[in-house]
């Protein structure tokens, strides 16, 4: 087997998205264009994506990232809006859309249309996180996008099932079909939350940092082949697992915590950008299918699918958005006014991604009397192409349209405050805690240490008011600021003079790992990382 092929996939889709970190264009757009014009350079090899592979091996790991670093609490107090989207809009759009290409396109039957539907349906996981961190959504708005991503899959996939069965002419009933579809869920979050309890005490009873994250690295795959193997939902029982234990990683030790987002990181980028790559690189492929369809009757129904995507979710975003609130007192008095603006937003950030590709490859490819599945490869085309314009229409628009609109963001200075208040109470806690221990003679130490204790335990409490206060003239900083910057060139000076002593041999190689250990965890304690800054 060449490997070749795919070292080079990922290395150049990390060096692109690297590259758009630079750049005002945000990374899925600049890695989908970069794959368009790869696709037809010489010497590029042909990529296709497999559903076998990107459903099992992709998908699992991209949906736990993006729910382990959601908020469970912000999820449940938007539980309404996440079902609607999730689920309401998710139905909504399949029939909709199904029914316009079976009137649009000749000769296509209403079954295989409902398949094109379900495939177009669920907007992307991935796509939502990416574009929602780059343009700064407001809070709530990027909640409810990230809860619907989360689990519209599992309903987009159940009723790409059940409108695959009644193409190929298995035949399903309506009451067959929400037999499944109520199979798939309560299977998929009940798997999830069997194994999420046993697999958060196994991460706080493993005593090596490096077993928790190959387990850690492990879990997504377990959770999404346990509730398939029972015919379940994979994609429900991954979020749920996910979403308990993030809100749970504080009980896991600080080393895991430390190494665990660090490799989880590193994995997100490299899938993400791949994926992305990935979408642009199969337009040869894709036109390659179209065969008996003239080009232009090909654009004209991508346009008209395209345009039919982008209009069913106002139709259903705005009903959705007024409609409970109109009707129910309780829910006026629980949730907050919303404006026109955040409903628009929503409608608008209905980007589709690689899930609803695997989708449409994974279509088969004959019906049960062995007759060819009716306009496959157009489906192909129109899901790629619904793919390409809503990332780079809604995509490139969506930053604009924040700006334009004059949403209001996070309030960083309250967020401050509020970290402010919250440090300064687990300060006093913690100080209460250390007057405790020393109090017992068992833990009596030398003065200059126990106020080394309360001297970093003071800075801690100082560190985010300083962060209010004025900044220094001439270099812009806070004094914290100042104090971490001047803490790492300390640290940098120690470590040049342990390199030197190594290199004149004063000491040896396994003497200097040990020594630049103990620096990195002074770095680490002592410099934030600037992304962890408001």
């Amino acid at each position: 087997m060449d490997v070749l092929p795919l070292v080079g996939l990922v290395a150049a889709s990390a060096a692109v998205a690297g590259a758009a970190r630079r750049t005002p264009v945000p990374a899925p757009l600049l890695l989908v264009t970069v794959g368009l014009i790869a696709s037809y350079l010489p010497g590029v090899p042909t990529y296709t994506l497999d559903a076998h592979i990107v459903l099992p091996l992709l998908l699992p790991p991209l949906l736990y990232t993006a729910a382990v670093d959601s908020s469970y609490l912000d999820l449940r107090a938007n539980l309404r809006p996440v079902a609607l989207l999730s689920v309401g809009y998710v139905l909504f759009a399949t029939v909709a859309v199904g029914w316009l290409a079976y009137r649009l396109v000749p000769d296509l039957p209403l079954t295989a249309a409902l398949v094109l539907g379900a495939v177009v349906a669920p907007p992307d996981a991935v796509t939502a996180a990416a574009i929602a961190r780059r343009v700064g959504l407001p809070g709530r708005v990027t909640t409810v996008l990230q809860g619907e991503s989360l689990v519209n899959d599992a309903t987009a996939i159940t009723a790409y099932k059940v409108a695959v069965a009644a193409a190929v002419g298995e035949g399903m009933s309506w009451g067959a079909a929400i037999g499944d579809f109520l199979l798939a869920a309560v299977g998929g979050v009940a798997v999830g939350l069997a194994l999420m309890v046993p697999l958060h005490w196994l991460r706080t009873h493993l005593k090596e940092a490096l077993l928790q994250n190959t387990l850690s690295l492990l879990i997504p795959f377990v959770a999404y082949a346990a509730a398939e193997h029972v015919h379940a939902s994979g994609v429900l029982a991954v979020v749920v697992v996910a979403l308990y234990l993030g809100h749970r990683a504080w009980q896991v030790d600080f080393a895991t915590r430390l190494q665990e987002a660090a490799v989880w990181k590193m994995v997100a980028f490299v899938l993400e950008s791949a994926v992305f790559a990935l979408i642009g690189l199969q337009l040869p492929f894709v036109l390659k299918g179209l065969g008996a369809y003239a080009v232009g009757d090909a654009v004209r129904y991508a346009v008209a699918v395209f345009l039919a995507v982008v209009v069913v979710r106002f139709i259903w975003v705005y009903p959705a958005t007024y409609l409970p609130r109109w009707l129910s007192k309780r829910i006026r008095e629980r949730e907050p006014d919303t404006g026109w603006t955040a409903p628009l937003i929503v409608s608008w950030a209905g980007m589709r991604g690689v899930v609803s590709l695997a989708i449409a490859f994974s279509i088969p490819l004959a019906m049960s009397d062995g007759s060819p599945f009716p306009a496959r490869n157009l489906v192909l085309f129109l899901t790629f192409t619904t793919v390409i314009g809503t990332l780079v229409v809604q995509g490139l628009s969506l930053p604009l349209l924040v700006r334009v609109l004059k949403l209001p963001g996070r309030d960083a200075k309250a967020q401050t405050l509020a970290e402010a208040q919250a440090q300064s109470e687990a300060s006093a806690a913690a100080e209460a805690r250390l007057d405790e221990l020393l109090a017992d003679r068992r833990n009596q130490l030398p003065g200059p240490l126990a106020d080394r204790l309360r001297t970093v335990l003071e800075r801690r409490r100082n560190a985010v008011w300083e962060r209010l206060g004025a900044a220094n003239p001439l270099t812009g900083e806070s004094a914290d600021d100042t104090y971490r910057r001047l803490a790492r060139e300390m640290i940098e000076a120690e470590r040049s003079v342990f390199v030197t002593l190594r290199d004149e041999r004063r000491i040896d190689d396994e003497m200097l790992r040990t020594l630049l250990r103990r620096l990195d965890l002074e770095e680490a304690a002592a410099y934030r990382e600037e992304s962890d800054a408001p």
